[in-house]
């Protein structure tokens, strides 16, 4: 295995990926509020900013940015993954290692994250979030997919309602 490494930057602010074990498993759409509520514990006691986020139904993308002097990331997805773990029905199949260290088998141990550069990033960050609905062809419109914050932007002003329209012939496409 490689040696990765992360880059932890106080006050920073991160876009992440963050999978289901399984990827033919829907735990995150099935149990929306029980990941609402893990995200909203973990916020509680390790506070953070949530500009974007989207869920499907076997991974998420999100964008989170740090508090001034804090670059503890890992922290804050390990206490949401743990909790949503924790507060749903055991119906899956665990791998014996998983078992000897005390896992559900419900997350993949890693996730991905990169650290904004600047606004342009950002922005492209928060429309690769907003379209990833479109992308996996759950819906045809992201106004569509209620687990999305595009509902929040279009309320605030931020984002035209018809602004997927647009989407579909960019190039935009982070993976």
């Amino acid at each position: 295995m490689p040696n990765y490494k992360r880059l932890y930057r106080p006050g920073g602010t991160y876009f992440f990926t963050i999978n289901l074990w399984d990827r033919r498993h829907t735990l995150l759409v099935d149990h929306n509020d029980v990941l609402r509520t893990a995200i909203a514990t973990a916020r509680e006691k390790h506070p953070f900013d949530l500009p974007a986020i989207v869920v499907l139904p076997d991974h998420l993308h999100c964008i989170m940015t740090l508090p001034p002097g804090d670059p503890d990331f890992s922290r804050r997805i390990q206490k949401i993954k743990s909790r949503f773990s924790r507060q749903i029905p055991k119906e899956e199949t665990t791998t014996p290692s998983r078992i000897q260290k005390g896992e559900r088998g419900i997350w993949q141990r890693r996730f991905w994250e990169h650290l904004i550069r600047d606004e342009e990033d950002l922005e492209q960050h928060v429309n690769y979030i907003h379209y990833n609905p479109v992308k996996h062809g759950y819906v045809k419109h992201t106004t569509d997919w209620p687990h999305s914050s595009i509902h929040r932007y279009i309320d605030q002003g931020w984002q035209q309602p018809d602004w997927d329209a647009l989407m579909k012939n960019s190039t935009l496409d982070l993976d």
